[in-house]
Protein backbone atom coordinates (compact mmCIF):
# COMPACT_ATOMS: atom_id res chain seq x y z
CA UNK A 1 0.00 0.00 0.00
CA UNK A 2 2.78 2.41 0.84
CA UNK A 3 4.37 1.86 -2.57
CA UNK A 4 1.07 2.52 -4.35
CA UNK A 5 0.56 5.65 -2.25
CA UNK A 6 3.99 6.98 -3.12
CA UNK A 7 3.44 6.30 -6.83
CA UNK A 8 0.07 8.05 -6.70
CA UNK A 9 1.59 11.07 -4.98
CA UNK A 10 4.40 11.23 -7.54
CA UNK A 11 1.96 11.04 -10.45
CA UNK A 12 -0.25 13.72 -8.89
CA UNK A 13 2.78 15.95 -8.34
CA UNK A 14 3.85 15.57 -11.95
CA UNK A 15 0.38 16.44 -13.21
CA UNK A 16 0.16 19.49 -10.96
CA UNK A 17 3.62 20.54 -12.14
CA UNK A 18 2.56 20.35 -15.78
CA UNK A 19 -0.61 22.26 -14.97
CA UNK A 20 1.31 25.02 -13.20
CA UNK A 21 3.80 25.32 -16.06
CA UNK A 22 0.98 25.51 -18.59
CA UNK A 23 -0.84 28.18 -16.57
CA UNK A 24 2.33 30.29 -16.57
CA UNK A 25 2.70 29.67 -20.31
CA UNK A 26 -0.88 30.84 -20.94
CA UNK A 27 -0.22 33.96 -18.87
CA UNK A 28 2.87 34.77 -20.92
CA UNK A 29 1.11 34.08 -24.23
CA UNK A 30 -1.56 36.55 -23.16
CA UNK A 31 1.16 39.12 -22.66
CA UNK A 32 2.62 38.49 -26.10
CA UNK A 33 -0.68 38.72 -27.94
CA UNK A 34 -2.14 41.34 -25.61
CA UNK A 35 0.65 43.89 -26.02
CA UNK A 36 2.27 45.63 -28.95
CA UNK A 37 5.59 43.80 -28.46
CA UNK A 38 4.35 40.43 -29.69
CA UNK A 39 2.58 41.86 -32.72
CA UNK A 40 5.58 44.03 -33.61
CA UNK A 41 7.90 41.02 -33.49
CA UNK A 42 5.46 38.98 -35.60
CA UNK A 43 5.02 41.77 -38.15
CA UNK A 44 8.75 42.48 -38.24
CA UNK A 45 9.53 38.80 -38.83
CA UNK A 46 7.03 38.42 -41.67
CA UNK A 47 8.09 41.69 -43.28
CA UNK A 48 11.82 41.00 -43.06
CA UNK A 49 11.56 37.40 -44.28
CA UNK A 50 9.35 38.50 -47.17
CA UNK A 51 11.81 41.20 -48.21
CA UNK A 52 14.79 38.87 -47.87
CA UNK A 53 12.99 36.23 -49.91
CA UNK A 54 12.43 38.62 -52.79
CA UNK A 55 15.77 40.39 -52.57
CA UNK A 56 18.19 37.53 -51.95
CA UNK A 57 16.51 34.12 -52.11
CA UNK A 58 14.80 34.77 -55.47
CA UNK A 59 17.22 37.50 -56.57
CA UNK A 60 17.76 38.89 -60.05
CA UNK A 61 19.52 35.81 -61.42
CA UNK A 62 17.54 32.62 -62.23
CA UNK A 63 17.97 29.86 -59.64
CA UNK A 64 16.83 26.32 -59.18
CA UNK A 65 13.74 26.11 -56.97
CA UNK A 66 15.59 24.01 -54.41
CA UNK A 67 18.33 26.63 -54.15
CA UNK A 68 15.73 29.37 -53.65
CA UNK A 69 14.21 27.39 -50.78
CA UNK A 70 17.61 26.69 -49.19
CA UNK A 71 18.53 30.39 -49.34
CA UNK A 72 15.17 31.37 -47.85
CA UNK A 73 15.52 28.97 -44.90
CA UNK A 74 19.05 30.22 -44.29
CA UNK A 75 17.94 33.87 -44.29
CA UNK A 76 14.93 33.09 -42.10
CA UNK A 77 17.17 31.48 -39.50
CA UNK A 78 18.82 34.84 -38.82
CA UNK A 79 15.43 36.46 -38.25
CA UNK A 80 14.44 33.62 -35.91
CA UNK A 81 17.58 34.24 -33.83
CA UNK A 82 16.72 37.93 -33.49
CA UNK A 83 13.06 37.27 -32.66
CA UNK A 84 13.97 34.62 -30.07
CA UNK A 85 16.29 37.00 -28.21
CA UNK A 86 13.64 39.76 -28.22
CA UNK A 87 11.00 37.37 -26.90
CA UNK A 88 13.20 35.85 -24.21
CA UNK A 89 14.78 39.01 -22.81
CA UNK A 90 11.63 40.03 -20.92
CA UNK A 91 10.60 36.64 -19.54
CA UNK A 92 12.25 36.90 -16.11
CA UNK A 93 14.01 40.29 -16.22
CA UNK A 94 10.65 42.05 -16.59
CA UNK A 95 9.28 40.25 -13.54
CA UNK A 96 12.31 41.34 -11.53
CA UNK A 97 12.17 44.88 -12.93
CA UNK A 98 8.45 45.25 -12.11
CA UNK A 99 8.93 43.67 -8.65
CA UNK A 100 6.48 40.87 -9.50
CA UNK A 101 8.98 38.01 -9.43
CA UNK A 102 8.68 37.78 -5.63
CA UNK A 103 4.90 37.42 -5.96
CA UNK A 104 5.38 34.66 -8.52
CA UNK A 105 7.90 32.94 -6.29
CA UNK A 106 5.51 32.93 -3.35
CA UNK A 107 2.94 31.03 -5.41
CA UNK A 108 2.91 27.20 -5.10
CA UNK A 109 5.22 26.72 -8.09
CA UNK A 110 8.84 25.68 -8.38
CA UNK A 111 11.64 27.42 -10.25
CA UNK A 112 11.54 24.67 -12.89
CA UNK A 113 7.83 25.23 -13.48
CA UNK A 114 8.42 28.98 -13.85
CA UNK A 115 11.24 28.45 -16.35
CA UNK A 116 9.41 25.81 -18.38
CA UNK A 117 6.16 27.79 -18.41
CA UNK A 118 7.86 30.91 -19.73
CA UNK A 119 9.92 28.90 -22.21
CA UNK A 120 6.84 27.11 -23.58
CA UNK A 121 5.06 30.43 -24.11
CA UNK A 122 7.93 31.86 -26.14
CA UNK A 123 8.32 28.60 -28.07
CA UNK A 124 4.63 28.50 -28.99
CA UNK A 125 4.87 32.09 -30.18
CA UNK A 126 7.95 31.33 -32.31
CA UNK A 127 6.27 28.24 -33.77
CA UNK A 128 3.18 30.30 -34.64
CA UNK A 129 5.37 33.02 -36.10
CA UNK A 130 7.28 30.58 -38.29
CA UNK A 131 4.07 28.81 -39.35
CA UNK A 132 2.56 32.17 -40.35
CA UNK A 133 5.36 32.60 -42.91
CA UNK A 134 4.55 29.31 -44.67
CA UNK A 135 2.99 31.23 -47.55
CA UNK A 136 6.43 32.51 -48.56
CA UNK A 137 8.02 29.18 -49.61
CA UNK A 138 4.62 28.25 -51.08
CA UNK A 139 5.19 31.04 -53.62
CA UNK A 140 7.96 28.91 -55.14
CA UNK A 141 5.26 26.61 -56.55
CA UNK A 142 4.05 29.44 -58.79
CA UNK A 143 7.04 29.07 -61.13
CA UNK A 144 8.83 26.01 -59.78
CA UNK A 145 8.60 22.86 -57.74
CA UNK A 146 10.11 21.82 -54.41
CA UNK A 147 9.50 18.99 -51.99
CA UNK A 148 6.94 19.63 -49.27
CA UNK A 149 9.10 17.45 -47.02
CA UNK A 150 12.03 19.84 -47.64
CA UNK A 151 9.87 22.74 -46.45
CA UNK A 152 8.73 20.77 -43.39
CA UNK A 153 12.28 19.77 -42.41
CA UNK A 154 13.51 23.33 -42.92
CA UNK A 155 10.73 24.72 -40.74
CA UNK A 156 11.46 22.11 -38.06
CA UNK A 157 15.05 23.35 -38.06
CA UNK A 158 13.85 26.94 -37.63
CA UNK A 159 11.71 25.98 -34.64
CA UNK A 160 14.54 23.96 -33.03
CA UNK A 161 16.95 26.84 -33.59
CA UNK A 162 14.40 29.18 -32.05
CA UNK A 163 13.96 26.88 -29.04
CA UNK A 164 17.70 26.81 -28.36
CA UNK A 165 17.96 30.58 -28.75
CA UNK A 166 15.01 31.16 -26.41
CA UNK A 167 16.63 28.96 -23.77
CA UNK A 168 19.87 30.94 -24.08
CA UNK A 169 18.00 34.24 -23.86
CA UNK A 170 16.03 32.94 -20.88
CA UNK A 171 19.25 32.32 -18.97
CA UNK A 172 20.40 35.85 -19.79
CA UNK A 173 17.02 37.12 -18.54
CA UNK A 174 17.43 35.16 -15.30
CA UNK A 175 20.84 36.76 -14.78
CA UNK A 176 19.74 40.34 -15.52
CA UNK A 177 17.86 42.96 -13.55
CA UNK A 178 16.51 44.81 -16.61
CA UNK A 179 15.17 43.85 -20.01
CA UNK A 180 17.79 45.95 -21.77
CA UNK A 181 20.63 44.16 -20.03
CA UNK A 182 18.97 40.80 -20.68
CA UNK A 183 18.65 41.63 -24.37
CA UNK A 184 22.29 42.66 -24.63
CA UNK A 185 23.60 39.62 -22.73
CA UNK A 186 21.31 37.24 -24.62
CA UNK A 187 22.27 38.69 -28.01
CA UNK A 188 25.95 38.42 -27.13
CA UNK A 189 25.62 34.79 -26.01
CA UNK A 190 23.65 33.80 -29.11
CA UNK A 191 26.09 35.65 -31.37
CA UNK A 192 29.12 33.96 -29.79
CA UNK A 193 27.58 30.52 -30.13
CA UNK A 194 26.50 31.28 -33.69
CA UNK A 195 29.95 32.34 -34.91
CA UNK A 196 31.85 29.70 -32.92
CA UNK A 197 32.45 27.80 -36.16
CA UNK A 198 34.37 30.81 -37.51
CA UNK A 199 36.69 30.62 -34.51
CA UNK A 200 37.12 26.92 -35.24
CA UNK A 201 38.36 27.69 -38.75
CA UNK A 202 41.34 29.63 -37.44
CA UNK A 203 42.30 27.14 -34.72
CA UNK A 204 43.94 23.73 -34.76
CA UNK A 205 42.57 20.35 -33.73
CA UNK A 206 40.96 19.42 -31.39
CA UNK A 207 39.65 22.97 -30.85
CA UNK A 208 38.65 23.21 -34.51
CA UNK A 209 36.28 20.26 -34.22
CA UNK A 210 35.08 21.37 -30.77
CA UNK A 211 34.09 24.89 -31.87
CA UNK A 212 32.53 23.55 -35.05
CA UNK A 213 30.44 21.05 -33.10
CA UNK A 214 29.34 23.56 -30.47
CA UNK A 215 28.34 26.23 -33.01
CA UNK A 216 24.64 27.03 -32.88
CA UNK A 217 24.18 27.43 -36.62
CA UNK A 218 26.63 26.31 -39.29
CA UNK A 219 27.20 22.53 -39.00
CA UNK A 220 23.93 21.56 -37.34
CA UNK A 221 21.61 23.79 -39.36
CA UNK A 222 22.95 22.95 -42.82
CA UNK A 223 21.10 19.63 -43.01
CA UNK A 224 17.78 21.30 -42.15
CA UNK A 225 18.53 23.91 -44.78
CA UNK A 226 19.01 21.17 -47.39
CA UNK A 227 15.91 19.30 -46.25
CA UNK A 228 17.84 16.44 -44.62
CA UNK A 229 16.55 15.24 -41.24
CA UNK A 230 19.46 14.04 -39.11
CA UNK A 231 18.74 12.85 -35.58
CA UNK A 232 22.19 14.02 -34.48
CA UNK A 233 21.25 17.61 -35.33
CA UNK A 234 17.87 17.28 -33.63
CA UNK A 235 19.61 15.90 -30.53
CA UNK A 236 22.08 18.79 -30.55
CA UNK A 237 19.38 21.47 -30.46
CA UNK A 238 17.37 19.58 -27.85
CA UNK A 239 20.52 19.17 -25.75
CA UNK A 240 21.40 22.88 -25.97
CA UNK A 241 17.82 23.79 -25.05
CA UNK A 242 17.71 21.51 -22.01
CA UNK A 243 21.16 22.61 -20.84
CA UNK A 244 20.30 26.31 -20.81
CA UNK A 245 16.86 25.70 -19.31
CA UNK A 246 18.42 23.81 -16.42
CA UNK A 247 21.00 26.59 -16.08
CA UNK A 248 18.09 29.07 -15.85
CA UNK A 249 16.50 26.95 -13.11
CA UNK A 250 19.79 26.96 -11.20
CA UNK A 251 20.07 30.75 -11.63
CA UNK A 252 16.60 31.28 -10.16
CA UNK A 253 17.31 28.92 -7.28
CA UNK A 254 20.54 30.74 -6.44
CA UNK A 255 18.67 34.06 -6.54
CA UNK A 256 16.23 32.70 -3.96
CA UNK A 257 19.06 32.01 -1.51
CA UNK A 258 20.49 35.51 -2.02
CA UNK A 259 17.24 37.13 -0.89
Amino acid sequence: MSTIWLMARRELGQRLGLTAAWLIARRELGRYFGTALGWLILAGYLLSTGLLFNAFAVGAQPKLSQRVLEDYIYLSSGMVLVAAVLLAMRLIAEERQMRTLILLRTAPVTERQIVWGKFLAALVFVAAMVAASAYIPALIFVHGRVSVAHIAVGYLGLILLGAASIAIGLLASAWSRSQLMAGMVGALMVALLTIAWMVGRITEEPLKTLFGTLALHNLHFQNFQRGVLNLRDVGYYLGVTLFFLEASVAALESWRWRQ
